[in-house]
């Protein structure tokens, strides 16, 4: 049975992007459904959300969302989207979000599309929205028993995890060139550390951009996407699997952000404006300044972001901001600061105002590692951030994991 996600958009019929939307969908095993609408809501939309919708698409999704909280649909996830350059649209995304996350326990993803939007850019989230309603059970294991292999396929680094009885005993970890390639060295670095052979893994997971391929190759018991897997590693590393929390995800070309339940994602999303809020930006910045990723982090802790002026979070002209301010006299500190403090603040602008941010909030990623990024992010979030050991192997972690529980169906 395909699983049922409620569709709440305002204008995708109209930019020709509703057909890529019910094949992405369709691509990953859901069903798109349109829920009942009880036209007294569309009145009622300015006194629940305390605010005036002019867009009457705007005031139909609210009250498309109102049928799914007095459960009028028949629904198991739902999938909320308005175009990009609505300003209106945001607004009520975001309430409507609330709303149902607050009424229901409906795991809920957020997206932003263009008139370009295509099916490709909406598997991931509407792989997590069936992962999330298919595999509650086997998202809900605590523990990671007998010995499992997980790989992380990534943008821009491929990392391997093997794990004995709920332990970490093997570590690879390298620049993504061809993705079977990689992997096999990746893989050969945590054998070689846990002093095991391939022969001796049980089980198998893979995630990340090259995860089916790495499946097929390595006949994995367990592919699926990186949203739930880094949220169970992520959990699983910071002892956080019951109760609530946020989990913050740097990677190499976009950034996650997802809210967890006992562990479980209820409410996520992914992407950004561009890259310049990702690992990538911090590698040119580095690459500019001369030093290594981890002496950037260093001496951007040590520096003031304030003695850099950054006008775009455009991973191009971000850069440009920053050769600017050392013509202008600003120290490499001060530009590794910045660099930080901009990716901090695109985090907390983009991903954190769609998700509900619950404490405690896990930083994760290759980024994790960078003391600079996670100081900015303190400042900006007037929070304390946890950086797990391994976050930048999370997505292996989670995915050596989960297959876990595939073992005992193997014997």
């Amino acid at each position: 049975m395909a699983v049922k996600i409620a569709e709440l958009t305002c204008g995708a019929e109209y930019s020709g992007v509703q057909a890529e939307i019910e094949k992405a969908a369709k691509e990953v095993g859901g069903e798109i459904v349109y829920p009942e609408v009880d036209l007294e809501y569309i009145d009622k939309v300015n006194d629940y959300l305390g605010f005036e919708v002019a867009s009457a698409n705007l005031k139909l999704m609210f009250a498309r969302a109102m049928s799914i909280i007095e459960g009028n649909t028949d629904a198991e996830a739902v999938f909320i989207s308005t175009c990009f350059r609505c300003a209106e649209g945001a607004l009520v995304r975001n309430e409507v979000r609330r709303l149902i996350q607050q009424n229901t326990d409906l795991p809920v993803v957020m997206y932003s599309f263009t008139e370009r939007t295509k099916a490709s850019e909406l598997l991931t989230r509407m792989e997590a929205l069936v992962t999330i309603v298919d595999k509650k059970a086997l998202l809900a294991r605590k523990k990671q028993d007998g010995i499992s292999l997980g790989l992380d396929s990534g943008s821009t680094t491929t990392k391997a995890v093997i794990m004995k009885d709920n332990e970490v005993i093997g570590t690879g970890w390298v620049y993504t060139k061809d993705v079977i390639e990689s992997a096999q060295e990746a893989l050969d670095a945590a054998l070689k550390e846990s002093g095991l052979k391939m022969e001796n893994i049980e089980t198998i997971g893979t995630t990340g951009y090259g995860r089916h391929t790495l499946g097929d190759h390595f006949k994995a018991d367990l592919v699926q996407e990186e949203l739930t897997v880094n949220s169970k590693g992520a959990a699983f590393l910071a002892g956080a699997q019951k109760g609530e929390a946020t989990v913050i995800d740097i990677g190499g070309m976009d950034n996650k952000a997802i809210s967890l339940n006992n562990a479980i994602p209820d409410g996520f999303t992914m992407g950004g404006i561009c890259a310049g809020a990702s690992g990538r930006f911090f590698e040119i910045t580095a690459k500019r300044l001369d030093v290594s990723i981890q002496e950037l982090g260093d001496i951007a802790a040590t520096g003031d972001w304030r003695n850099v002026m950054m006008n775009s979070y455009c991973i191009v002209f971000g850069i440009q901001d920053l050769v600017t301010g050392l013509a202008g006299g600003a120290t490499p500190n001060d530009v590794a600061a910045a660099a930080a403090h901009s990716v901090a603040e695109q985090i907390y602008e983009q991903q954190l105002q769609e998700v509900d941010v619950r404490d405690p909030l896990i930083l994760v990623g290759g980024s994790s590692l960078l003391k600079g990024m996670v100081l900015a992010l303190e400042e900006i979030l007037g929070k304390k951030i946890i950086v797990p050991k391994y976050s930048q192997f999370i997505g292996a972690v989670g995915a050596a994991l989960i297959s876990s529980g595939y073992r005992n169906l193997k014997k």
